[in-house]
């Protein structure tokens, strides 16, 4: 009954829902290892979200909660998204990691008369890992009638990894140009191995910046709004309403909220040198700290009255 639910959901959201958005949030999953249907990931959500929510309506209802409980479903989002975006990182490091081996183990083989399509066909059959499972997709895609240097540039670009689509962009006009591959491909695997060496000094020598950085967004100001809130009902008990102490809570959440924003982006340009990634960083860590804000705000309280 339940499975049969979630296809029928599923299909509703196929009927509804365009083809190029699916394919694109099929694609995301992908990136996170995450194999399940678009459609069906998505009816999931929907499902597990109204069943948590009419959960929490009936909870506040007879236990006269605040409905602001009712938010929480909704952050299963985020960690979701936060989720796939993990694996993507780990995703892509394997793949650096891998990349330089398979570079010049592919001109070791177009060194003994291998050509480049067969070389790479040989190599993902004995091999594992991320990067061969798109080496086979490509095989697959060129098999099927796509160019191969369209089914090449693909695959770079699948790959998430900024140096590895320019590296493979510099194999594939080595080729065209009639150069010797095996050269390029040799000498690019050592330059990858190097630029990968760096990257990772690089990581290690900002990780105390980004931890930082993270303390400060989901526990230090989290924790520090929350008791603002506290301390605002707290002084409500007593009668002292003042318009600085009923507004203390709401611009303390719209702090909350603009601080976790701009501290994901601060992040991505320390690690990565751009903004733009930011957005990957953003969204949990807003869903974390307004889950802590709001446990210390509204349990604090209790706590505090209770040391009375």
């Amino acid at each position: 009954m339940k499975f049969k639910m979630i296809d029928d959901v599923a299909l509703f959201l196929d009927n509804n829902i365009s083809d190029a958005y699916l394919s694109k949030f099929s694609e995301f999953l992908l990136s996170g290892a995450i194999f399940t249907d678009a459609s069906k990931v998505l009816s999931i959500l929907i499902i597990v979200i109204t069943v948590m929510e009419t959960f929490l309506v009936t909870l506040i209802i007879l236990f006269n909660l605040s409905f602001s409980l009712l938010i929480f479903p909704f952050f299963i989002i985020p960690a979701l998204f936060a989720y796939v975006i993990l694996m993507q990182e780990k995703r892509v490091q394997e793949i650096e990691r891998s990349a330089p081996d398979f570079l010049r183990q592919l001109s070791s083989m177009l060194q003994v008369g291998l050509s480049f399509e067969n070389a790479m066909e040989d190599m993902s059959h004995y091999s594992k890992g991320p990067l061969y499972d798109e080496i086979r997709r490509a095989i697959i895609e060129i098999r099927m009638g796509r160019n191969f240097d369209e089914a090449w540039r693909a695959m770079s670009v699948r790959l998430k990894s900024k140096e590895l689509e320019r590296i493979f962009g510099i194999i594939l006009d080595g080729r065209k140009s009639g150069s010797s591959i095996s050269t390029v491909l040799f000498d690019v695997s050592n330059d990858l191995r190097d630029l990968i060496a760096l990257e990772r000094e690089r990581k290690s020598a900002v990780m105390m910046s980004v931890m930082f950085l993270l303390i400060s967004a989901i526990v230090a100001t989290p924790f520090a709004m929350g008791m603002v809130s506290v301390y605002s009902e707290f002084m409500q008990t007593y009668g002292m309403q003042t318009e600085i102490i009923l507004t203390a809570p709401l611009a303390g959440e719209l702090y909350l909220m603009i601080h976790s924003l701009l501290i994901g982006f601060i992040i991505s340009i320390i690690m990565y040198g751009e903004i733009k990634p930011g957005i990957k960083f953003s969204l949990p860590l807003v869903a974390a700290a307004f889950g802590i804000f709001y446990v210390i705000s509204n349990f604090g309280v209790s706590l505090l009255m209770g040391g009375f």
